[in-house]
């Protein structure tokens, strides 16, 4: 990756051999693994049998884990929050565990879209819930530093599967408490 991004910067007008600029190609080809390392993940892996027998049968929501992914379109990137709930069926995740899970999707090239189900999806089959349910609020730079410049703009998507889609009150509660200030 060094080599390209030692082409990359030549291409743009810069000199690759001035000070600032030598060090660069080895460390831009280092972020971009750093920032898309969820590639190189597993759901094995991140849930490592962090899954507990649990009689608890009621909404478990974590909210405002921060996300940094890459737009697949322009590699800028997006950076927001996402909130997951779950209801359990007889087992519970370990609550780090889905972060990491938003983690791994967060670090690839991304839509916000399919980021937004494959975590639903995912919390989904790890725990056997009754229901999952996943938004995300992101702000673009893809739109912010280029194109229509809209600084302010947010952008909200969300996947409700099984319960939380099947039953109204289950969802106006997720999106009920999802409002709520955090403590």
């Amino acid at each position: 990756m060094d080599k390209h991004f030692k082409k990359i910067i030549e291409e743009i007008g810069e000199d690759v051999t001035r000070d600032g600029l030598k060090d660069t190609p080895q460390r831009a080809a280092t972020a971009l693994k750093f920032l898309t390392q969820g590639y190189t993940q597993s759901l094995a892996e991140i849930v490592n049998n962090a899954l507990f027998e649990s009689d608890s049968d009621e909404m478990i929501i974590v909210k405002d884990i921060e996300l940094y992914s890459l737009c697949e379109h322009h590699l800028l990137p997006f950076i927001g929050k996402c909130h997951v709930a779950y209801i359990p069926n007889g087992k519970i995740i370990g609550l780090s565990k889905i972060a990491r899970v938003v983690d791994m999707y967060a670090r690839r090239l991304q839509v916000q879209e399919r980021l937004t189900k494959q975590i639903a999806e995912t919390i989904l089959e790890a725990t056997n819930a009754l229901g999952v349910g996943v938004i995300i609020e992101a702000k673009h730079l893809c739109m912010m530093m280029r194109g229509v410049e809209k600084q302010n703009s947010v952008m909200t998507t969300s996947v409700m599967l099984g319960s939380f889609r099947q039953d109204r009150r289950t969802r106006s509660e997720f999106l009920s408490l999802v409002q709520k200030n955090s403590y």
